[in-house]
């Protein structure tokens, strides 16, 4: 074969692999929605400490339970989990690459490169708490039966730590922006276990975390129930619904408009007392109940909502 004819074969051959590369799912085969999962007990939980390779394995609480749901209006997707961390996320999809997140807080800056749709109302275990170990309680209870964090940032005694990347809701993130000289100091943390570890080491006096992963924490870590004092943070308590993101690229737009459209079945079903109950089991009290009814009611009369 003379040289002419060899690179026309390597020509062909380039083309081909570039075509391989680019191409979707081949015909016949789904679309795939990849998931950001992260292991932070009890919103979302790693069976066996292992995260999920099907959405058989996902777990059934808060956030994970919703989610084991959510993919059931999802037939027409073949459902991959991608286990990452705040960070490695945004790098992750800002290298052009397709992810969903349902761990994502809405931010005015984030939605420069996600889409969000929101999928149910605040539930009370996710006000955001000032956890302290024990023994600084009394200081703590002399605020009162909740904190002002405005107030609270303001004693320069104690020393916080918060772990970076993470949102705590629009009123406690500004008020971090605003007071940034009293705010504390930020570390990456792969877990919010390591915080609390670090909290009982006496590495530090207090951070934010919700209450029943502080619960969820001590029964793990055989440590006392009554080992961190928490305190609900009065900025904390956030009107924004959860919600859920995905890639701000087409195929992230064309995920998170089925994501929405599958919200808003679930929203209609006959049947959603059934799930919601499947969805909270015990957990869920009942202005928790009324909330996510009347929640439910709105989003089923409602049109798409992405932001």
């Amino acid at each position: 074969m003379n040289r002419a004819a060899l690179r026309a074969v390597g020509a062909a051959a380039l083309l081909w692999l570039l075509a391989l590369a680019t191409a979707g799912p081949a015909r016949g085969e789904p679309a795939v929605i990849r998931w950001m999962v992260r292991d932070v007990p009890p919103h979302f939980s790693y069976r066996d400490g292992r995260p999920p390779q099907r959405p058989a394995d996902l777990g059934r609480g808060e956030i994970d339970g919703f989610v084991r749901l959510l993919i059931e209006q999802l037939p027409q997707y073949r459902h991959e989990f991608v286990d990452a961390g705040f960070s490695r996320f945004e790098a992750l999809v800002r290298q052009g690459q397709t992810l969903c997140s349902p761990l994502h807080v809405r931010t005015p800056e984030r939605l420069s490169w996600l889409y969000f749709t929101h999928v149910h109302p605040p539930l009370f275990s996710r006000q955001i708490h000032l956890v302290v170990r024990r023994e600084l309680a009394p200081q703590l209870e002399a605020l009162g039966a909740s904190v002002q964090l405005a107030d609270f940032l303001q004693q320069k005694e104690l020393r916080g730590l918060l772990p970076r990347d993470r949102s705590f809701g629009p009123r406690i993130d500004a008020l971090l922006y605003e007071q940034a000289f009293l705010a504390p100091k930020t570390i990456v943390a792969g877990r919010h276990a390591h915080l609390l570890a670090m909290l009982l080491a006496q590495r530090m006096d207090y951070t934010f975390e919700y209450p029943s992963a502080v619960d969820e924490y001590l029964r793990s870590s055989r440590q006392p129930p009554d080992a961190l004092f928490k305190l609900p943070i009065q900025e904390g308590a956030s009107t924004q619904q959860a919600t859920f993101a995905c890639s701000r690229n087409a195929e992230g737009r064309s995920r998170i408009e089925a994501i929405d459209q599958a919200v808003r079945r679930m929203a209609a079903d006959p049947q959603r007392e059934a799930w919601i109950q499947l969805w909270r089991g015990k957990q869920i009290d009942e202005p928790d109940r009324q909330r996510i009814r009347r929640y439910m009611d709105e989003r089923a009369r409602g049109g798409p909502q992405i932001d």
